[in-house]
């Protein structure tokens, strides 16, 4: 795709004739469970938008956390060291797909932004056949993938065999993770983040009941708290894909006529693949550091896995603020509120330093107390005391190119921002690792890679927005002058 042409396919009406509501002045009905991006005040239906989405990522991080814990506390190490030490190999199998629900997103969004209601039935319908072909799929590769993967990135024999087993039995269980991913894009896309929240609440309760009764009733091990996580996980998928059949009409899945529109799947391949792709190798650079974390031993390994879960935490704001953009201005794009996709950016920037950089001053300050609930053992402690200096306290670097890429989607540019990220943050990495790392193999200067790479990315992407801001804001402009003219004529 040449940059030429990246503001123009993901935002064309399919009916150039029709205008959007908020060209025709006519505002959407209120919906309930939906925001109206394209009036009003923005800062309060951002936030509205992104704090439950956030926390809807943390509690889906607590399922791994709650694994780790109980894998950590209630049994050893070695069982940490598996559960955790297996999460850059799952993230790197379900990328491709956490990166089609964005596509998914992204479509939906748009026909809104277009006032083609009438539209979004058939992305919804799309959605679910994506959902069920990807399901398929990932558990077929997940399973046959286990024990290769696990030799490449060098586990420690002593937790192989356990996690071995948690990664076939999780895999097994993909249908659910991805139909709570891809059912709650289609409700996000119309503002509804608060449902799913409440969907993966009761997961996480049961995940973290079923998790303990596993391993201290029936003394299940890391098998048990696999299977618990695949139960709890089919919770949270029943309870959205209820919602949706009982979804207003235009976002309703109707299971007696799920078919494909071609129009919104390219749509969502057109976004998705490039998102996705940026995801499965962004998770690959972490599946090789992985690999040199586990050099050092079980302990580096439970310790860095520890001190990741709150990476993830931080970072979900990052990613929350980072799909408000995308679907904020996903819908005014395509309306031709670029005022409105300026303020967008600035309010998504600014939300997400402040929330990044006050949860990793609380969490570095705790210190001990902290990682202190995942391990007890001094070895990964002090490995994990490490990255929560290094990796953690910065956390509020990836900021500066997650909004601006999650902008760039909204408004179409969806490849060079996957570039991007896949030259910054991935193969930097592996390059360091596979040719560097290996002279000088320090666990200290291996965690000094992050905020290297995060510098170079973020610095790219902020140039590189710009620069996409001006082509597809001129494009619009140009659209806009080209139906008035017409307008005008024809009155």
């Amino acid at each position: 795709m040449s940059t030429s042409s990246t503001h123009a396919p993901s935002n064309a009406p399919e009916n150039p004739s029709q205008q959007s509501s908020a060209e025709s002045g006519r505002k959407p009905a209120k919906k309930s469970n939906s925001i109206d991006m394209l009036h009003g005040p923005l800062l309060g239906k951002i936030i509205l938008f992104s704090i439950p989405l956030a926390l809807s990522s943390i509690i889906s991080q607590l399922f791994n956390s709650a694994d780790a814990v109980v894998a950590g506390r209630f049994i050893n190490s070695e069982a940490l060291a598996a559960v955790g030490g297996v999460a850059p190999v799952i993230s790197l199998l379900i990328g491709l797909f956490v990166g089609l629900s964005v596509g998914a997103n992204v479509a939906i969004a748009i026909r809104i932004g277009h006032g083609r209601m009438d539209l979004v039935h058939g992305a919804v319908q799309t959605t679910a056949v994506v959902t069920v072909v990807g399901a398929i799929g990932l558990t077929i590769v997940g399973i046959a993938a286990t024990g290769p993967i696990l030799e490449a990135i060098g586990m420690p024999p002593e937790a192989t065999e356990e996690a071995a087993w948690y990664l076939r039995i999780y895999f097994a269980g993909s249908i659910f993770f991805l139909a709570y991913n891809f059912g709650s894009a289609v409700l996000r896309a119309k503002g509804d983040t608060r449902r799913p929240l409440y969907a993966l609440a009761a997961a996480m309760v049961l995940n973290v009941v079923l998790n303990v009764v596993a391993v201290t009733v029936f003394n299940a091990g890391v098998i048990g708290i696999a299977v618990a996580t695949d139960v709890a996980n089919a919770l949270s998928a029943a309870i959205v894909v209820r919602m949706l059949l009982h979804e207003e009409e235009a976002f309703r899945l109707d299971l007696r006529h799920v078919r494909v529109d071609p129009k919104a799947l390219k749509m969502l391949l057109y976004i998705g693949l490039p998102s996705g792709l940026q995801s499965m190798v962004f998770s690959l650079s972490n599946v090789v550091i992985q690999a040199a974390i586990n050099s050092f031993g079980a302990d580096s390994t439970a310790g860095s896995a520890a001190a990741m879960n709150y990476e993830y935490y931080t970072y979900f704001f990052t990613s929350a603020f980072s799909q408000a953009a995308v679907t904020f201005i996903g819908q005014n794009f395509a309306a031709g509120n670029l005022k409105r996709c300026d303020s967008i950016v600035k309010i998504c920037v600014t939300s997400a330093l402040v929330s990044t950089i006050a949860l990793s001053a609380l969490f570095v300050g705790l210190g001990d107390i902290s990682l202190g609930a995942f391990t007890t053992e001094a070895g990964a402690l002090s490995y994990g005391t490490i990255r929560m200096w290094h990796v953690e306290l910065l956390e509020c670097m990836p900021v500066s190119y997650e909004i601006t890429a999650g902008a760039m989607r909204g408004m179409g540019w969806s490849v060079l921002p996957t570039i991007v990220v896949i030259v910054g943050s991935c193969l930097l990495r592996i390059v360091f690792i596979l040719w560097i790392f290996p002279s000088m193999h320090d666990y200290t200067t291996l965690m000094n890679i992050y905020p290297v790479t995060w510098t170079v990315t973020g610095a790219t992407m902020v140039a590189l927005f710009f620069f996409a801001r001006h082509r597809a804001y001129a494009g619009v402009r140009e659209a806009q002058a080209a139906a008035a003219k017409h307008h005008k004529a024809a009155a």
